[in-house]
């Protein structure tokens, strides 16, 4: 980029901000003060410079102010940004008002389902990026609403990933472009949430390829209208045709990880447990799966979640507990507070930023679990549930 055109750059973006302020006075610079200017040493870089400068003065973007007592008539001495709209035309740039107003447009149907969007226009309108990016992206956002309007409209099975991103936009790979957006809108909350993109997808009932529910634990499931026992260690049924269950377990516990699953299939007490696997996030549709099967227990029966002691597993707890309570049951934390481990384990755990404990202390809390939360600020700590060993309720 040439010296003159980033000073121009940066005027323009001068104006732009006290037109946002309701400053009417005009954006100036003294020449003097300007390093772009001041290191120019050779008559070339000079003479580029100066016809850089009359050819935004000629397109009416600016005042000029030039030396006259000495010289040729030639150095400039002041700049004044007479006409910001002239300004941007003349650098073939659109401004921040145009931009926002075209995303206000391409946003507008999705707006009143999507309340996120609003702040997002307001960031954009104070010249804030959101993911690393502007008002230029709002046909990106718009597409992405559109994705997740039709999963919410159809929250009740589960999609494969590219499959769906070629119905919906004739191109396999765009919703995984999308995701930083799908995030946004699937969360409702402008600051990242720190989940994966596999996580991001499941919370939409989004998968690379189908994946079935896994469950460890003794009785018999109904899938499709037939009765299955479930046999040792554990079995996989499709999610969406769940239709019943019944168990003599004493606990349901379900488990954010794979390994640990698998760990707690084969752990001491399994034969008294319901073990369910969650696929990190749960969708939509694992969600109203887990709803039948608290519909089928017993209403005495304890029901418990056993995650990562971070801020996506304290987010995944809260999702659940959402649907267990809609279901009229608590649940539980099942090795999820630092009151609830050995200290060897807690010494081996990571240490949150504050901002970090901050999130899952308030995910912890949406949960329902203050007492969790409380232990948390008390002794701030962050572990991965397969640096456990497996335990199960006695």
């Amino acid at each position: 980029m040439s010296a003159a055109r980033a000073l121009l750059e940066r005027l323009l973006r001068r104006a732009e901000s006290a037109r946002r302020r309701g400053d009417d006075r005009s954006v100036a610079v003294n020449m003097a003060r300007v390093d772009e200017y001041t290191t120019l040493r050779t008559l070339p870089e000079f003479e580029t410079f100066h016809a850089r400068i009359a050819l935004a003065e000629r397109a009416g973007a600016l005042e000029v102010e030039r030396e006259t007592r000495a010289g040729d008539g030639t150095r400039l001495l002041r700049l004044r940004v007479c006409d910001a709209s002239a300004l941007a035309a003349h650098l073939g740039v659109r401004l921040l008002g145009e931009r926002v107003a075209e995303a206000e447009r391409l946003l507008d149907p999705w707006r009143g389902r999507f309340p996120v969007l609003d702040e997002v226009l307001a960031a954009w309108r104070g010249n804030r990026k959101l993911r690393s990016a502007g008002p230029e992206a709002a046909r990106e956002l718009a597409d992405a609403a559109s994705a997740v309007a039709a999963r919410l409209d159809d929250a009740g099975t589960e999609r494969v990933l590219r499959r769906e991103s070629a119905r919906l936009f004739g191109d396999s790979k765009r919703l995984e472009k999308l995701t930083r957006w799908l995030e946004l809108l699937a969360t409702g909350e402008l600051v990242p949430s720190g989940l994966s993109e596999v996580e991001v997808w499941s919370m939409l009932g989004l998968r690379r390829e189908p994946q079935p529910l896994l469950i460890a634990g003794g009785g018999a499931v109904t899938v499709g209208g037939v009765v299955l026992p479930l046999p040792r260690p554990f079995i996989g049924v499709p999610v969406e045709q769940l239709q019943a269950l019944r168990t003599d377990a004493r606990c349901l516990v379900s488990i954010e990880n794979l390994a640990s699953f698998h760990d707690a299939a084969r752990a001491p007490g399994a034969e008294s447990a319901l073990l369910l696997y969650t696929g990190g996030m749960p969708s939509p549709a694992w969600r109203a799966a887990y709803a039948r099967i608290l519909a089928c227990l017993a209403s005495m029966l304890p029901v418990y979640h056993w995650g990562d002691i971070d801020e996506g597993g304290f987010r995944i707890a809260a999702k659940l507990a959402e649907t267990a309570a809609a279901a009229g049951r608590q649940l539980q934390p099942w090795r999820m507070s630092p009151d609830a481990l050995a200290d060897v384990a807690c010494a081996a755990a990571a240490t949150p930023t504050p901002a970090q404990l901050a999130r899952m202390c308030a995910w912890a809390r949406r949960a329902g679990w203050d007492e969790a939360a409380s232990a948390l600020q008390a002794r701030p700590l962050r572990l991965e549930q397969e640096k456990l060993e497996p335990q199960l309720p006695a």
